[in-house]
């Protein structure tokens, strides 16, 4: 049987290695971060103190944690599971980090002689839950197509976009648009509510025209009910941005929209809202406006 150590069961992590465990394959858990979930150990996992441990008889190691230097600790820190890589192991990243670390990780943990692949994903704890992610895939195509059940366990939309680190891109690219979508979606949705209109009303009826979009079906209606809770939380989707302008300076490309889209966010951030769903961004467009399309 086929062994995965899956390190970084949070929001994301839990029902995506449930997803696993529900197709047969065995679960090994690092508690180094926290305590393995009651559900997946109930499942069959093998929980573990230190992510070594954990690794050891591994087949696949899927690491999926909040941020770069998160990933970086958990491949070369301390408890750090590069001295038990080999030819027999294969790594996947499917956390959103920094495209150009990911090369370098990759290159590394190559040099040990295990396999790297950059995964990261799309779809939220919905898609997760529901085993509907998107999954951006960098790496060797042998390796992919080697990690590709694991892959249709937990998601539906899942391809191979180029070679380690392109992945990572393709999930910035990603967290772009969405950020721009909310942001859309938000001033359509005070302008309409501050012009008199059921926001209610207006979102269903847009929903069957051109300017449809998931962000409008899921998040339009959080907007409209004004259930904030995470979801994605503001801060993760700020890191994610952060990538972008940081990658877009490096490489002398103008992304102004995303800019304003970041600025929105760490305006919700200094109300306190760091750990709010990122549909919460309305509260920004909504405390510039002196309107509030709930009433409240």
């Amino acid at each position: 049987m086929t062994t995965i150590a899956f390190i970084g069961t949070g929001i994301m992590g839990k029902p995506m290695a449930e997803n696993l465990q529900k197709a047969g394959y065995q679960l090994t858990l690092s508690e180094s971060r926290s305590a393995a979930p009651a559900s997946l150990v109930d499942g069959g996992a093998k929980a573990y103190p230190s992510n070594r441990e954990a690794v050891k008889d591994a087949d696949f190691i899927i690491v999926m944690v909040p941020n770069t230097p998160d990933v970086e600790d958990v491949l070369f820190g301390e408890d750090g599971i590069e001295p038990v890589l080999d030819a027999s192991k294969t790594v996947i990243d499917m956390s959103s980090i920094s495209p150009i670390e990911t090369q370098s990780f990759a290159a590394r943990v190559i040099e040990s002689g295990a396999a790297y692949l950059d995964a990261p994903v799309s779809g939220g704890e919905v898609g997760a839950i529901n085993a509907t992610l998107t999954i951006m895939v960098g790496g060797e195509e042998a390796t992919f197509e080697k990690a590709l059940p694991l892959f249709g366990a937990m998601g539906q939309n899942i391809n191979l976009v180029g070679d380690n680190g392109a992945g990572q891109v393709c999930k910035v690219a990603n967290q772009i648009i969405v950020a721009l979508n909310i942001e859309a979606v938000s001033e359509a949705l005070v302008f309409a509510s501050k012009a008199g209109a059921d926001p209610a009303r207006i979102r269903n009826a847009l929903l069957g025209g051109f300017a449809n979009s998931k962000v409008l079906e899921v998040h339009g209606e959080r907007m409209v009910k004004g259930t904030f809770d995470p979801g994605f939380r503001i801060r993760l989707h700020q890191k994610d941005l952060n990538l972008a302008l940081t990658g877009a300076e490096t490489l002398g490309v103008s992304l102004p929209n995303t800019k304003s889209a970041q600025e929105l966010f760490s305006l919700c951030a200094e109300q306190g809202g760091e750990d709010w769903d990122h549909s919460a961004l309305i509260k920004a467009i909504e405390s510039l406006s002196n309107h509030n399309i709930r009433g409240e």
